[in-house]
Formats: C-alpha cells, structure tokens, sequence
C-alpha cells in the first residue's frame, strides 16, 4: 500500500508570510511618483490616507461623518496547515483596516494557486479559515479572484468604515507619548523556523490569528490618533516609518518589548528570514542602537505575520514599550 504524500505547503513557496514584502527601501522609490498624482477630476470623495507616509489602509471622505477605508494583503503560505494558512491571512489583511481605525464590512478573496501542482481542497481549506475569521469580525465574505500561479497565495481585500474624524494615522505622532505594542514578538523567527523543521508553534498561530480589532478600539476610545500594526517591516521599520510621518524620534526600551515563547531559541539558532534581515539593513542608517546586540536588533526587525498594533499612547493589557520625543539626531533610539 502506498504512503499518502504529506505536503507541506511552506515548501511549495520561496518566502513566507509578510516576510515576503518588497523590501520598504526598494518600495517607496517605486510609489514615490503614485504619491504626488492629482485628485481626478470627476472624485465623489476626498482622500483622507493615501501614499504620502504608507499608512495601513486607504480612505476617502464620502459624505458628513463617513468614510471608506480599501485595502489588499495576501502572501505565500506561512504555516503547513492551510485553514490556520487562511485564518492568518484573513486576519492580516484585516489589521488594515483595524490600523487606520476603521471597522470591516466586506471582503473578496485573493487566491493565487498552482492548480497542476497542489490539490484544490488545500485551496478550499485555506478559503474556509479565511471565512471563520471574517466572519468572526463580523464582515461579509462574497466572492474574490483567482489565478493559477506557480507559487501558491491567499489573502483578501477589504473594505471597511470609519469616522473621519476618529482616524489613526502614521504623521499623528506628538513628543511625549508612550508607545504601546498589543502583541508580542517573534512571529518571523518561528515561523522561519516552522517552515525549515516542520516543527508547529502553537502560540504563534494563536497570536497571528487574534483580531486587532479590541487594540483598536481600545486606542480610538482613549483618544489615541496615532497608530499602525507590526508585520512585514517588524517593530523597527514600521516605527522609522511612523517616527519619519510625524517628524519625532521613536525611542524604543528593548527590555520592555514582550516576544512568544521560543523566539529567543529561534534567532540563537539561526532563524532569521530576508526579510527581517532586510529590515535591519533597512532601518540601521536611521537608528542608534547603543551597545544593542545583534541578535536583539534582528529580533526587534524581525518581519511579522499579523502581528499587533504599535499605539502612540496607552491602552489597556498593552505594555509600554517607548515613547516618541523631540526629533534628535536619528529618528530611531533604541536602548
């Protein structure tokens, strides 16, 4: 009798998860013009958030106190298990809208599959995790896209609804404020380390699949204006990226900064992706590390997968990890 094929579908991909990301530095150069393009000339809305610091989510004004807020994520497969695949997708592309404060309300799914390669009922799983989870945000799930590709890819558009007036945005950082994070780090490292052994690390699937949806709305009922969540650009990129919108210095106490259990191990071990790897040459030119040690400074870089909102201001079971001060030399301090 012969032995069933066990597929691993984190060997079916180069990459995995937000590790994936085009490299933040090589990504501005080529949005750097989109930024600039003028309103058209027929809008029914007016752009709130767009591409001028990278904020998590596009919105536009469309009438009084309301708002749409659009956005996209997907990526290769982070974990084997494709429905835990498709709840994390699920739940990273929803943080988007979670991030700029808004609320989802409907979403289209991103499938990407080498239908001559891999099964469609890996595919049926991945989209039924990726339904449990919207559904668990209350946003509907209706349709989507697909393409037979060589690498396979999930994730889902959004859209979504805020108040105009209750926005969180990158450039709303102000000197004085604590710096929050709702979710630990490590993701990168032991999901690099998941797809090298084939080891499952139950407290990362736990964490990638967790809503952003109670940060936010703790931030937006503490008056917080300022926020973004942590994923492929890790804790350092996208805090330069808040700190450089806001025109302060972002200083972060890396004994204060919470990792999951096994992080520590995963990065002594070796378990760095390209990606994180790609941040710290990234965000080094910008920052003084003090005597930080390198394996510190990768894991503060290291790319996350759905990971938690970084919150310029406090809100409730979110260590304080930093604050924002006047703009000195670097627009990083870590300590």
């Amino acid at each position: 009798m012969a032995t069933p094929t066990i597929r691993r579908l984190t060997q079916y991909a180069h990459g995995g998860g937000c590790a994936c990301k085009i490299p933040p530095g090589e990504l501005e150069s080529v949005v750097a013009t989109l930024a600039e393009a003028a309103e058209p000339p027929d809008a029914r809305s007016r752009l709130l958030v767009g591409l001028d610091h990278g904020d998590d989510a596009a919105v536009v004004q469309v009438e009084g106190h309301r708002a749409i807020v659009a956005t996209a994520d997907f990526f290769t497969p982070v974990v084997d298990d494709p429905y835990d695949w498709g709840r994390i997708a699920a739940a990273n592309a929803l943080s988007d809208v979670y991030a700029v404060g808004g609320e989802p309300l409907i979403a289209v799914n991103l499938l990407c599959w080498p239908r001559e390669v891999l099964p469609f009922d890996l595919a049926q799983e991945a989209l039924r995790g990726g339904l449990a989870v919207a559904q668990s945000a209350g946003c509907h799930v209706a349709g989507g896209h697909s393409v037979d590709d060589p690498e396979p890819k999930y994730g889902m558009a959004v859209t979504g609804i805020a108040d105009p007036e209750r926005l969180l945005q990158l450039d709303a950082g102000r000197p004085g404020l604590p710096l929050s994070l709702s979710k630990p780090l490590g993701i990168g490292v032991l999901n690099s380390r998941h797809k090298t052994t084939g080891e499952v690390f139950p407290q990362a699937v736990e964490t990638m699949t967790t809503l952003n949806r109670g940060a936010a709305r703790a931030a937006l009922g503490n008056g917080v204006l300022c926020a973004t969540d942590v994923t492929g650009f890790g804790l350092l990129g996208h805090l330069l990226k808040m700190a450089q919108a806001s025109g302060v210095t972002a200083v972060v106490e890396a004994a204060a900064v919470p990792y999951l259990d096994g992080a520590r191990e995963a990065i002594r071990d070796g378990f760095v992706s390209g990606g994180t790897q790609r941040n710290l040459a990234w965000v080094a030119p910008h920052a003084d590390f003090a005597e930080l040690p390198e394996e510190e400074r990768l894991l503060l870089a290291d790319a996350q997968t759905s990971g938690g909102l970084l919150v310029a201001g406090e809100i409730p079971g979110a260590p304080v990890v930093g604050e924002l001060v006047p703009r000195g030399e670097h627009p990083l301090l870590v300590r």
